[in-house]
């Protein structure tokens, strides 16, 4: 683990300069100069006999040690949280954008995502669009691409494919949604009968499909939660996309962004 001869207080300063990637933001953070974390940082490497950063003129970056050592010492900090969560104790607040789709598999499993005990406070976005992590609109959202700004970390989750579901009852009309979704888009290209009604929200789509009213597009990993309902067609190939777990860089470090990325991550593999 670590070794005894090992500053403790060395160690609280280097989750600074990791989870900020470098000396001038964790200063801030640690209340030291960035003269003092730097030299700190080398004696932390001299007394584990580790290089735990890559320094270049744009921060400090992990090494392959550096990176196993934040993985400890987070797993440690998530331990002590677990025993010092109390009754009015304030929980950090992230943020999580996603699509209606992607939000409702979240928050039927938000006993998972808060922590047991609950280690976080959550607050879902619920947007069709896309809102600005770069400017800290939300700490988590999820992309349909790849994001491209250099800010921006990212993780690929399960390919999302759609189909039409509908209950064995259900009249073979279609509900349609207007909104500007590409799934919604679909329906409107392809869809020329009559449909039963039309919503702008999707999620109405859903109800009215688990009503027995007729035929909703939906993502399998939705569809395919619901017993009543089946699909009445093959998978729409054209829809079918990769998803993007996203948060800025600055902020992949943080505990609580850290311990909701992997619980997320864990959550919709199941899906």
């Amino acid at each position: 683990m670590f070794e005894k001869d090992i500053d403790w207080n060395d160690l609280k300063l280097f989750l600074a300069v990791a989870r900020q990637g470098g000396l001038s933001s964790a200063a801030k953070v640690s209340q030291r100069s960035p003269a003092t974390l730097s030299r700190r940082m080398y004696e932390l490497e001299r007394s584990m006999a580790r290089e735990l950063f890559y320094r270049h003129d744009r921060g400090y970056a992990l090494t392959p040690d550096g990176q196993h050592l934040l993985s400890e010492l987070t797993q440690i900090e998530h331990l002590i949280l677990q025993q010092t969560v109390t009754v009015g104790t304030p929980q950090p607040l992230v943020k999580i954008s996603a699509g209606t789709w992607t939000t409702l598999a979240l928050i039927k499993n938000l006993d998972h995502l808060a922590g047991s005990p609950s280690d976080l406070r959550l607050r879902f976005v619920s947007e069709e669009k896309k809102l600005a992590i770069s400017h800290r609109e939300v700490v988590i959202g999820f992309r349909n691409q790849r994001p491209t700004e250099a800010s921006l970390v990212c993780r690929k989750l399960k390919r999302i494919e759609f189909a039409p579901y509908a209950t064995q009852q259900a009249p073979d009309r279609w509900i349609k949604v207007i909104a500007n979704t590409p799934s919604a888009q679909w329906l409107n290209n392809n869809i020329d009968d009559n449909p039963v009604c039309e919503v702008n929200s999707p999620r109405n789509s859903l109800d009215l499909a688990l009503a027995n009213k007729g035929i909703a597009l939906l993502p399998t990993f939705i569809g395919d939660a619901y017993a009543s309902l089946h699909k009445v067609d093959e998978i729409i190939d054209e829809l079918s996309h990769d998803q993007w777990l996203v948060t800025h860089h600055e902020d992949r470090y943080l505990p609580e962004v850290r311990r909701l990325i992997q619980r997320i991550s864990h959550t919709l593999a199941q899906t």
